[in-house]
């Protein structure tokens, strides 16, 4: 765990990835439509094809964004061209890039939400990254009951009425941002590990219901991408240090 967050900054011209690193870059997804034009030419063919097929354009762009600033991010850290990049996915849809092109070494996750994206990569090792935007009217009691455990639940119904939105999204990213580094989506219970919720407490992954040792091979990093937005980082192992980087076309 890390004590405080750095602030989102320019990255350095020279981009390098060291051993024990974790990269966070955010991403605002309303671009230019020069710039969606430009990052569209670099996607896949399935890429565009998945991208063809939203109803609404402005999900469509959200999509050819995230994606195409991931190719973009990654390109400069493989020193390659983005539109040459290629992915596998894990039988529960999990990308990573084909073993040729670093995909046992520079691992990655991404998440988007209310036009924003958070682009998590590190090095030999397992990552997640979940964001949400805090909505103060959801019905958090209510969801939280059918997905949270119950240590979460009673730690979420303590706290007072103002603070429990935002204390259930910021659950909600850990939970997410574990079962993504995990890779096996929700075939792991929600309700079936533990993680800190509470206002000031440090982010953590407390327990896992039928492994006692496996909380204490994660660290989870708590991130604020802007004022009405949480996130969380999972990885194994520890963090030796986080930088925050801001991405932009110019990049």
């Amino acid at each position: 765990m890390i004590a405080g967050v750095p602030s989102w900054n320019s990255p350095p011209l020279e981009l390098t990835l060291d051993q024990g690193e974790i990269h966070v870059w955010r991403v605002c997804l309303a671009q230019t439509e020069s710039c969606l034009q430009s990052l569209q030419q670099t996607l896949s063919p399935d890429e565009r094809t998945k991208a063809d097929r939203f109803v609404f354009p402005k999900d469509r762009s959200q999509f050819i964004v995230s994606r195409g600033a991931l190719r973009a991010i990654l390109s400069r850290y493989l020193n390659i061209s983005s539109h040459i990049l290629r992915f596998d996915y894990n039988p529960y849809g999990k990308p990573s890039l084909i073993v040729t092109q670093g995909g046992n070494t520079l691992r990655f996750n991404l998440s988007h939400s209310q036009g924003m994206a958070l682009i998590a990569i590190t090095k030999n090792r397992d990552i997640g990254v979940d964001i949400e935007g805090i909505n103060q009217n959801f019905y958090c009691l209510e969801i939280a009951e059918k997905f949270f455990s119950p240590l979460e639940n009673s730690v979420l119904q303590s706290l007072p009425e103002h603070l429990q939105p935002t204390a259930f999204f910021t659950c909600w990213t850990r939970k997410e941002a574990y079962i993504k580094a995990v890779g096996k989506g929700l075939s792991i219970p929600l309700n079936q590990f533990d993680v800190s919720l509470a206002p000031g407490e440090p982010a953590a992954l407390l327990n896992v219901e039928g492994n006692s040792e496996e909380a204490s091979k994660w660290s989870l990093i708590e991130l604020f991408p802007c004022s009405d937005m949480v996130a969380a980082v999972a990885v194994a192992g520890d963090c030796w240090k986080l930088h925050c980087w801001e991405w932009t076309r110019e990049f």
